[in-house]
């Protein structure tokens, strides 16, 4: 059984027992997440997909820890002008643990 769920404006094909990291959620470490946004899910009996969503599956998480990914260095530079900058980003992530699928 899997479901494809939608959170932080992305989606993700998930099972129960899957580890993932999404978009930082407003959550501390070991609290339970439901996420309601389900477009579809596959059972034994099939898959159904939501329009867009579906209104009695969803899914439970628990998030395991909050934290920021690896650096990535973004340069930009326009020729001729002597104008070259350096930055830094890192994106923050929520790392997730899917408990159960509830279709």
């Amino acid at each position: 059984m899997y479901a494809i769920i939608e959170t932080g404006g992305k989606q993700y094909k998930v099972e129960a027992g899957d580890t993932l990291f999404i978009e930082k959620l407003n959550v501390e470490a070991d609290e339970t997440i439901t996420f309601d946004k389900v477009v579809g899910v596959a059972t034994d009996a099939g898959f159904s997909a939501g329009a867009p969503y579906l209104s009695d599956v969803t899914v439970t998480a628990k998030a395991i820890k909050n934290g920021k990914a690896k650096k990535v260095t973004v340069m930009t530079y326009k020729p001729k002008k002597n104008e070259k900058r350096k930055m830094g980003h890192r994106q923050p992530y929520t790392k997730v643990e899917i408990t159960a699928i509830n279709a």
